[in-house]
């Protein structure tokens, strides 16, 4: 598959790619609410939910941070079975996945 024009926008040079698996390679958008940053993610159509999300919370957060802080939201909607793989989560090539905070934070 070609990467698509979304997955170039305002996105950092580096590419994560998650390997292994069947199937062709997706390229991602993963955009991180609270940060306004987003990366680019290779892998492929069989990985989880949960891997994509994992390896872009380490990226966002080097120090470490809580995956079950977070949710990972597709066209607006929570995806609620984060082991299903991309493709039977309806993610496609170009998809947009957006990291927000389970809870939101106070301001201080």
């Amino acid at each position: 598959m070609t990467i698509p024009f979304v997955s170039e926008l305002r996105t950092s040079d580096d590419t994560i790619v998650i390997g292994g698996g069947d199937g062709g390679v997706m390229h991602v958008r993963v955009q991180a609410a609270e940060l306004w940053d987003a990366l680019r993610v290779a892998a492929p159509e069989s990985a989880s939910i949960a891997a994509v999300k994992g390896a872009a919370l380490e990226k966002f957060f080097p120090d470490g941070v809580a995956l079950g802080d977070f949710v990972v939201k597709l066209r607006g909607f929570e995806i609620l079975n984060e082991n299903e793989s991309l493709a039977a989560s309806g993610v496609r090539n170009g998809s947009t996945l957006l990291l927000s905070r389970r809870r939101r934070r106070p301001v201080k």
